[in-house]
């Protein structure tokens, strides 16, 4: 399913989680800090920034670190394997060309940005950055598509998908 994205937001919704996606509208330098080495990850205009809530959770905070990789650039901070921190993390950001849901992987552990964590539910969904807006695959039927503006709010007349 091809679905146009600019500067706005595509919202999927599971009964329990969901998953935030946004384009990254321009290019810039995402740095991933690991405890061994900063990896450069360039992002081109078309590539995409993904948010997971694996339980669910504000979608406010969501859009916040949206912006905050998106906008601002901020680096995301991937921990090592087995860190206790893991469990601390409501929310993960994943952004790349393409992201795929993964629910066998432990939170904010994985520097392969094409990898996201995500509730049972989201599991395999994926997510692929095209000219003038997102291709999504593998969406399961109890899945709700929401368009909405950068600030988070529903966009009206082109509300469901």
């Amino acid at each position: 399913m091809n679905l146009p994205l600019f500067n706005d937001l595509l919202l999927i919704e599971g009964q329990r989680s969901f998953l935030l996606v946004g384009k990254a509208t321009r290019q810039f330098t995402l740095y991933l800090e690991t405890t061994h080495a900063e990896i450069e990850q360039p992002m081109g205009a078309e590539d995409i920034v993904v948010v997971s809530a694996p339980e669910g959770g504000p979608l406010a905070q969501a859009v916040l670190l949206m912006n905050m990789v998106r906008t601002y650039h901020m680096p995301l901070v991937v921990l090592p394997r087995g860190h206790p921190g893991s469990r601390h993390l409501s929310m993960v950001v994943s952004a790349g060309p393409s992201v795929e849901g993964a629910c066998a992987i432990q939170r904010g552990t994985h520097p392969e940005q094409h990898l996201i964590c995500t509730s049972e539910e989201l599991a395999g969904v994926r997510i692929l950055g095209i000219s003038g807006g997102v291709e999504v695959r593998g969406l399961p039927e109890e899945i709700n598509l929401r368009h909405l503006d950068a600030e988070g709010r529903s966009i009206k007349n082109n509300n469901t998908y």
